[in-house]
This record gives structure tokens, C-alpha cells and sequence, in this order.
């Protein structure tokens, strides 16, 4: 079985960050998401993973390089435009051969691993089984149809009165058989070939389509505040480990990982928090939830529920809460006169400032 994971799209709902960074290396506890699926993707035996690629190619090829630190074999396949999932299938067509797939979206986070569905898919298979999560708001996602058998009936997207509450999480598993039925499917009003009509067609062709559904959680880190969600999560399963420096006077309470070579003076950190390498805190405080990446400077401030990615300066501006900081963002309070904000914003930026 090989892997095709997808990790070319634009992440237009996390911009401005995603200007400048491909949201599949966006930080989850410091980790980048995309990191994350490839080693449940290798921990489920798939070591051969196909990874489609966009305009951030040179970042995404730049931290997996050739797979191997993570435990894969990686190769890139370029998509030339984002013409939909069953356009990405059929771009891989070459790389995949007539091996059965898993099918992977690079920004998803799931609870417990695919192994199970892998195993289940080889034992049984059908040609395609689909991970499926019960959701309270259907209408936003994918739906599928069961039949009593645990089958799929059929699939709609983005219902406006949903059949169910099954939507579709992103981890399909398939035969080669996906490939003539999306050479065989017309785009969408989207422009898109979409990878529902694609299953739709192995369905209407009399095929088996099976469905497991995810038991724990599944977080789609699209947008910040799903993003600042998974990071909760993600940290609530972390362990106690400090190779870092703290003073006589910082206390650091709960599960807390502060990498080698930060340093933490007269600080207080209360778990779960991870505080990246070669980061400085001084006189601050970081509160639960709270992933600080690596060669940041923190001083004067706290901070709580946040993710701040690396090279970030927060000095001085009291408390700050359900934020996100891109990478060298800069954050401090001034004591030029007259007294007043400055900022500089790019696209799609979003401030909000206290009452006073």
C-alpha cells in the first residue's frame, strides 16, 4: 500500500499567516500539522507516500526532505492548479500505479491513528473505505449515507438539510479502481473534480464502499480558532520534560516541555505549555494551552491560550489570550508620545483591543 498526502492547498482561512508559511507546517504543539498524518500514516506500515504539492512546494519539500527523519520515503508530486481532490488522484495516477492507496489531508489531526482502518481496509477490500466522524453541524462538511450493512449509499456535499451527521474526515483508503471513476466524473460547478463524485461513481458502478467511523476526536486546523483548539488538545497528552534552564526564581507546575536552550527567568509557567528551543522568558507568565515556539523573547507579559510561532517578541503588553503570532511577529507597547496604537497589518489581518 502506498500514501498520497495532500499538502497543496492555499490556506486561505488562516491567512495572513499562510502568506508567508504553508498551512500544513503551521505548529500544533510546536510539530507541524502535516507532520502529525505522516507518522500516523507510518505507524499504520505505509512507508511509500506520495506527497501533492503546490505553490509552497520549496517549503513543504524543505521540511520533510526525502522522508527519512520521519520514517517514510517521500516524493513530491506537483499540482499544477487546486482543480479538486480527484484532480489530485488522478495527477498521482503515475506514482500510484495500480497499488491500493491511503489518502491523507495534510491539515488534519486525529485522535488514535489510522491503523486500524489501514488493517481493516486490507482485510476486507473494498474499493474505498472512508473515515467518518458524527458531527454537530453536518451542513459544513461532506455527509455520507449509511446503509444498514455499514455501506455507503450515497454522498452529499455540504447539505442545506443533511441526511445525517456523518461527514467525511478526510482519510480515505482506495483500490486503483478511484481512478477510472474519476476519469469518468465532470467538475463541479466548483470547476473543481470533486472527490465525492468520484466515490459516487464507484457507488453507482454496484462497488463496495465501506465506512469506520473515528471514535476519539478529529480537529480541522483551517482556521484560528480551530487551530488554537487543536493545540488545546494536542497538549493535554504531552509529558513533563525540561532540558532547558530555569532560575531560582521561575516555577514551572503541571506538564510542561521546555526545550534545550531556552531559558526562563523569573517566570511562571502552569501546564500543559510547550516553550521551543533557544526561547528567553523574563518576568512573564505563560498559562495552560500555550505553545511558544522556538527563538522567541517573551518579557513583561502573559500570556495564556496562544500559539506563537518562532522568532516572536512579546514585551510589555500585559495579558494576551486566544491569539496567534505568526513567525518574527513583534508585539510590544511603546512609550513614544502621543500615546497611541501603531500597527502594521498585512491582509486579512484581525486585531481586537480591550475596552479601557
Amino acid at each position: 500500500m502506498k500514501a498520497l498526502v495532500l499538502a497543496g492547498g492555499a490556506g486561505t482561512r488562516l491567512r495572513p499567516i499562510t502568506y508567508t508559511s504553508a498551512k500544513q507546517l503551521v505548529p500544533v504543539a510546536n510539530k507541524p500539522i502535516l507532520f502529525y498524518g505522516l507518522e500516523q500514516i507510518r505507524d499504520a506500515g505505509v512507508t511509500d507516500v506520495g506527497i501533492i504539492v503546490g505553490d509552497t512546494h520549496e517549503e513543504i519539500e524543505a521540511a520533510v526532505g526525502d522522508g527519512s527523519a520521519l520514517g517514510i520515503r517521500a516524493t513530491y508530486i506537483k499540482q499544477d492548479a487546486p482543480l479538486g481532490l480527484a484532480h489530485a488522484v488522478l495527477t498521482a495516477a503515475e506514482f500510484l500505479g495500480d497499488d491500493d492507496f491511503v489518502m491523507f489531508l495534510g491539515d488534519n489531526l486525529i485522535e488514535g491513528g489510522i491503523t486500524g482502518v489501514v488493517e481493516a481496509f486490507e482485510r476486507d477490500r473494498p474499493a474505498a473505505q472512508l473515515l467518518l466522524k458524527r458531527v454537530p453541524d453536518p451542513q459544513r462538511f461532506g455527509i455520507a449515507v449509511l446503509n444498514e450493512d455499514g455501506s455507503i449509499s450515497r454522498l452529499v456535499e455540504k447539505p442545506a438539510d443533511p441526511p445525517s451527521d456523518l461527514a467525511l474526515v478526510g482519510v480515505y483508503l482506495f483500490t486503483s479502481a478511484i481512478l477510472d471513476a474519476a476519469r469518468r466524473i465532470e467538475p463541479s460547478w466548483r470547476g473543481e473534480l470533486e472527490i465525492t463524485d468520484a466515490i459516487q461513481q464507484l457507488i453507482d458502478d454496484g462497488a463496495s464502499v465501506r465506512a469506520s467511523e473515528v471514535e476519539g476526536w478529529w480537529l480541522d486546523t483551517g482556521k484560528k480558532d480551530e487551530l488554537l483548539d487543536a493545540n488545546r488538545i494536542v497538549l493535554g497528552a504531552i509529558k513533563r520534560r525540561i532540558d532547558g534552564t530555569c532560575d531560582e526564581t521561575s516555577t514551572v507546575t503541571g506538564e510542561v516541555i521546555i526545550e534545550a536552550g531556552a531559558e526562563l527567568h523569573g517566570t511562571t509557567v502552569r501546564g500543559p505549555v510547550v516553550i521551543g528551543a533557544g526561547s528567553k522568558l523574563v518576568d512573564a507568565y505563560v498559562g495552560p494551552f500555550t505553545s511558544v515556539g522556538p527563538g522567541c523573547l517573551l518579557e513583561s507579559c502573559e500570556i495564556e491560550f496562544s500559539v506563537l510561532l518562532a522568532g516572536c517578541t512579546v514585551r510589555d503588553i500585559g495579558r494576551l489570550e486566544g491569539s496567534l503570532l505568526g513567525r518574527e511577529v513583534t508585539l510590544e507597547r511603546t512609550v513614544r508620545r502621543p500615546a497611541v496604537h501603531r500597527v502594521m497589518l498585512g491582509d486579512h489581518a484581525q486585531v481586537e483591543i480591550a475596552k479601557g
